[in-house]
């Protein structure tokens, strides 16, 4: 987008209200520019209520200057509904944002990635598990969603980034470029800059009850899956939970002593049908053909043309991704050897994001093999190269 297009997005994505009405306005013009421009006639044809079309009319520059601010420095986006950067998982659940605010890579949001959740007072044990899931989901090559809160979400950010070149993202109640709690301040600071910090407030947004339940929305829409690691029954990730099963996704619960108040939530879970888990491998098997589903899209964001020099057998084999370039180049850098992430980004000169996306989809498709977090090619055929 233009400048002026996101200036134009940030106008009405402050506007607040329904989002439909304003996605129907974005819908129905060629850019935010053209939608602001069209004015009140056009603005009430989409739905937008009076209040909503006043804020739009009488823009309060002082209440934007902070948001635009925000927007001026560097790796900071507003990422709307008719942005092709929108990712394309969010648009499928029951009320997609209008716009969201990303610090840190947008192109993340795409990756598939598994929600891991639960209570913020939890116990040693529901950490240490949070951890180790985390952990073991980002070394498969999956990022690790979660909302910066205390207790397990805390764990899962921890564990995704303890992982080598493991991914993570962190979706907020507040605006961007807060921390809630303040002590997770420096961890939102590493999570920018490994991943990605994603917010539908404008930047500036204190925390508010009323929030929580949207920004769940959000992580599960972004999720392809969704375990609760521990969680009271009237913990805030069973709404998370409900929601990733209302929009399709599959929803695992992690169980607990009968004893633990903090395990109750995920046993009722269990008992409403989430999968039980065990082990991270479960939840990997669970989630793999969902993802799987998602790799043809995933591939075209990465931007590969369509065409260019093939690698004889092993275009036969995968025509559609080894024609690509970027996957012949990674392909070529792949030895028979494990070589880690950090190797084959020297080799190839791609990002860790795109090569952990990547690596995911040749995964899927039988092309290489993971075993923590180093990659080998398969042998496709007794020509393949």
């Amino acid at each position: 987008m233009t400048d002026a297009d996101t200036d134009a997005l940030l106008r009405l994505q402050a506007v607040g209200g329904g989002a439909a009405t304003r996605r129907r306005l974005l819908d129905a013009f060629p850019s935010p520019c053209a939608a602001i421009g069209a004015g009140p006639p056009a603005w009430r044809q989409a739905g937008l209520d009076d209040a909503q079309i006043g804020a739009l009319a009488h823009e309060d520059a002082a209440a934007l200057a902070p948001a635009r601010a925000w927007l001026r420095q560097s790796g900071h986006r507003l990422v709307g509904w008719q942005d092709p950067d929108y990712p394309p998982q969010l648009r499928r659940i029951a009320s997609p944002p209008l716009a969201l605010f990303v610090e840190g890579d947008p192109a993340l949001l795409w990756h598939p990635s598994v929600a891991v959740v639960g209570s913020r007072s939890a116990s040693a044990g529901g950490r240490d598990n949070a951890y180790a899931f985390a952990r073991s989901l980002a070394d498969a090559g999956f990022a690790v969603a979660s909302g910066l809160a205390a207790g397990i979400d805390t764990a899962a950010h921890e564990g995704a980034l303890a992982a080598a070149n493991g991914l993570t993202f962190a979706v907020l109640g507040t605006g961007p470029d807060l921390a809630y709690p303040r002590e997770n301040a420096a961890l939102r600071d590493r999570i920018a800059e490994r991943g990605a910090i994603v917010s539908e407030h404008l930047p500036g947004t204190q925390a508010r009850p009323s929030h929580f339940p949207g920004r769940n929305r959000i992580l599960a829409g972004l999720s392809v899956g969704t375990l609760v690691a521990e969680a009271a029954l009237r913990s805030g990730a069973l709404i998370t939970a409900r929601q990733a099963a209302d929009a399709g996704r599959e929803v695992f619960a992690l169980p607990g002593s009968i004893h633990n108040p903090q395990a109750r939530g995920c046993h009722q879970l269990i008992r409403d049908g989430a999968a039980l888990v065990e082990s991270p491998d479960e939840v990997i098997a669970a989630v793999i053909p969902v993802a799987a589903r998602l790799a043809a899209t995933l591939r075209n964001r990465l931007d590969a043309p369509s065409s260019g020099p093939s690698a004889a057998s092993a275009a036969a084999a995968t025509p559609a991704l080894l024609n690509d370039p970027d996957y012949q180049t990674l392909w070529t850098a792949l030895g028979h050897d494990p070589t880690g992430m950090d190797r084959l980004a020297d080799r190839t000169g791609l990002t860790a994001a795109e090569l952990s996306s990547m690596l995911l989809v040749m995964e899927l498709e039988g092309l290489v093999s993971n075993r923590h977090g180093r990659y080998t090619r398969k042998t496709l055929s007794p020509n393949a190269p």
